[in-house]
């Protein structure tokens, strides 16, 4: 069957609007994909939706639909996304007041099923993340676009291909390969120069979206509308792989993905075809994110500037020591920022943060920003804050459990009305995750002269968060820093060059088809995204940090 041109048009809630016209007008497609859902996004959409029952999806699709909607039924393309959040049966609804308002004829349909909300009383949103094939049974009876809730974000890719090549729930082998390519779709611009270590190599001011040609076997390219900024190459591939995964096993609703069979090869200028990827059965059980208030938070971040910063610091300290005796979590932060003799009062001065939080609002809110003010004129020289604090605002906390497939009731409801259900796989066909043992080590570079420099001058990498843990890819660019990478960057000297992770467990997993290791920081995170529990609260730059550490790198590689 014919090659299928599936493009993404947003990778999270809030990217570039302009997408999705972008999209449309750039190039051939048959189905545009849209990835709102994120686990931060949920629990906004959570808190929306206590304001006013009838929210709780992103509205930014609407809007963008409004411009776009007759675009995409001019040229044929499906819309598939999964801004339906906790409410994809109300953002149907609106998509066809849309259209009708519009006077333009399209087929809307949905897939629900995702929200576990009645067995988890306490928690915000509680939702499964299903797989692709309630897209395919919608776009199958001839949906002109599909919203969904919580699926995986690769669903969004599985679903119209299996549609499209009539692929049956056990070619794990094709619907992994549709998976690898979801996922190197779902982040938008991060597959075509956006957020790349080596953004220099090309012009990165405003990244195309990338898109994929999918063939039947599950092969895919990488690429995107010619004439669009960024660029597409083995790297900016590799980089997406490798972004929020953990080991060799991907595992997902419909297939476990073996990232360790990826093979990755440059076709052309902007092209990275993706081949050799293996399938097995998904495991027994389905992921579900809850999402609950943890509590209040508040934050004040003291300058400190010149001279004596750890004496200023611990003077603050030590003046509201008796106002944060009753508040459970406090927690201090000192980023060394001043430099000696300093040209500019900003680079002079160093910040002293201090993060509060409590399930009373009262306790980090007046009581805080009232012992903290009150030191204006009582406090260390030159005292001032970037802002004064507030009165404590929600967090939210995250964790993931899991249930069986037939705990949730997965149904596409057709653009027509009628509800199919789609059934779970039989336990038969499906397989408990276990770890790939760990492949030979290459052979190792031969003893010679070593530099003292920064590990991102041999190797990139890229970061991201999984509920409170964290992992970070790292992959060489050459066959020799492979050589030399595999056996220098342990866990242990990882624990070394990153001492947040020093005491926490973490995993290493190597993926030599791609160069590249994966680590997983276990706990870094804390209790997820929104509690917000480190300066970097995404992990989003772990990996830079890394790159910025010295090791000792053979000069053959420099």
């Amino acid at each position: 069957m014919s090659v299928l041109r599936v493009g993404n048009a947003s990778g999270f809630y809030g990217d570039r609007f302009s997408a999705m016209r972008e999209m449309l007008t750039g190039g051939e497609l048959d189905v545009l994909t849209g990835d709102y859902l994120a686990e931060l996004t949920m629990l906004i959409l959570g808190r929306d939706r206590l304001k006013d029952p009838e929210a709780g999806y992103a509205r930014t699709f609407l809007r963008q639909l409004e411009e776009c909607l007759g675009l995409a039924r001019e040229r044929g393309v499906r819309i598939v996304a999964n801004a339906g959040g906790l409410n994809p049966a109300g953002l149907a609804d609106a998509v066809r007041a849309l259209a009708d308002r519009l006077g333009i004829p399209v087929r809307v349909a949905h897939v629900e099923g995702d929200d576990l909300g009645a067995a988890h009383p306490g928690a915000l949103a509680a939702h499964a993340y299903l797989g692709g094939f309630g897209i395919a049974a919608c776009l199958r009876a001839g949906a002109d676009v599909v919203v969904t809730g919580r699926v995986t974000d690769a669903a969004l890719v599985t679903g119209p291909a299996a549609a499209h090549f009539g692929w049956a729930p056990t070619e794990y082998d094709r619907l992994a390969g549709a998976v690898v390519a979801g996922h190197l779709l779902e982040c938008g611009a991060q597959a075509t120069g956006g957020n790349y270590a080596f953004f220099q190599d090309g012009d990165v001011r405003r990244p195309g979206f990338p898109l994929a040609e999918l063939h039947a076997d599950g092969t895919s390219v990488i690429t995107k509308h010619d004439g669009t900024g960024g660029f597409v190459d083995v790297g900016t591939v590799t980089a997406q792989l490798l972004y929020e995964t953990g080991g060799a096993r991907y595992a997902g609703p419909d297939v476990t993905a073996r990232l360790d069979t990826v093979r990755l090869g440059q076709e052309g200028p902007d092209r990275v075809r993706v081949e050799g990827v293996r399938g097995e059965a998904p495991p027994p059980t389905l992921k579900v994110g809850l999402n609950r208030l943890g509590g209040f938070r508040n934050e004040v971040v003291f300058v400190l500037t010149g001279l004596d910063i750890e004496a200023k610091a611990a003077l603050v300290r030590a003046q509201l020591e008796p106002a944060l005796g009753k508040i459970a979590d406090v927690r201090w932060e000192l980023a060394r920022t001043d430099r000696p003799d300093a040209a500019t009062e900003e680079t002079a001065s160093a910040l002293l943060r201090l993060v509060v939080r409590d399930a009373d609002q009262q306790v980090v809110g007046r009581a805080l920003s009232g012992a903290a003010i009150e030191l204006a004129l009582a406090g260390y020289p030159g005292f001032h804050v970037l802002a004064p604090p507030g009165k404590g605002a929600p967090y939210g906390v995250f964790e993931d459990v899991y249930v069986p497939h037939g705990a949730v009731d997965h149904v596409a409801v057709l653009h027509d009305g009628r509800r199919v259900t789609v059934a779970p796989p039989p336990a038969q066909d499906t397989l408990l995750l276990a770890q790939v043992p760990e492949p030979p080590l290459p052979q190792p570079l031969p003893p010679g002269p070593v530099r003292r420099a920064p590990l991102g001058l041999v190797a990139g990498a890229r970061s991201g968060d999984k509920g409170g843990d964290a992992n970070v890819g790292v992959w060489a660019r050459t066959d020799d820093a492979w050589r030399w990478l595999a056996h220098e960057l342990t866990a242990d000297r990882f624990r070394e060059l990153i001492p947040e992770a020093r005491d926490l467990p973490v995993t290493r997993h190597q993926l030599p088809n791609l160069r590249a290791l994966n680590f997983v920081v276990e706990g870094i995170l804390g209790e997820g995204v929104a509690a917000q529990a480190r300066f970097d609260p995404q992990a989003k730059a772990l990996g830079e940090w890394l790159r910025a550490r010295h090791l000792d790198i053979p000069e053959s590689l420099l």
